[in-house]
């Protein structure tokens, strides 16, 4: 095992690698995601880690990016480049893909997001 040193990290990245996750490829996105972080030489800049289930099972595969606080929706392998390039390159998130975000009081739904129940809800029934 290793110990990282984190002092030279700007983002980290949790990749859901929960059920829903991983039937729509989860691990492939992790894989692409690690891959092109590496590729673009930002391995001490970006840390990632696998998570299991982060609750939004209906946007699956789920990448959320800290400390912004945006919530990917959908990611495929296919987006990781695009990905890397323009929020962890460019500093611009691509708003195409967001669910959520961060707004210094809580997260904010993006338009066309499923809104989800609240556990508040689920917990009373």
């Amino acid at each position: 095992m290793a110990t990282w040193d984190l002092t030279q990290t700007k983002h980290h990245v949790l990749l859901c690698n929960g059920g829903s996750c991983n039937r729509n490829g989860g691990e492939e996105v992790t894989v692409a995601i690690r891959n092109a972080i590496t590729e673009a030489g930002l391995d001490d800049r970006v840390h990632t880690t696998r998570t299991r289930c982060n609750g939004r099972c209906e946007d699956a595969c789920v990448m959320i990016v800290y400390p912004e606080g945006i919530w990917y929706q959908n990611v495929t392998p296919e987006d990781a480049s695009r990905l890397v390039e323009e929020h962890f390159l460019k500093g611009e998130p691509v708003a195409s893909m967001i669910s959520h975000r961060f707004d210094q009081q809580s997260f904010v739904r993006e338009e066309n997001t499923i809104p989800g129940i609240l556990k508040s809800e689920k917990i009373k029934k």
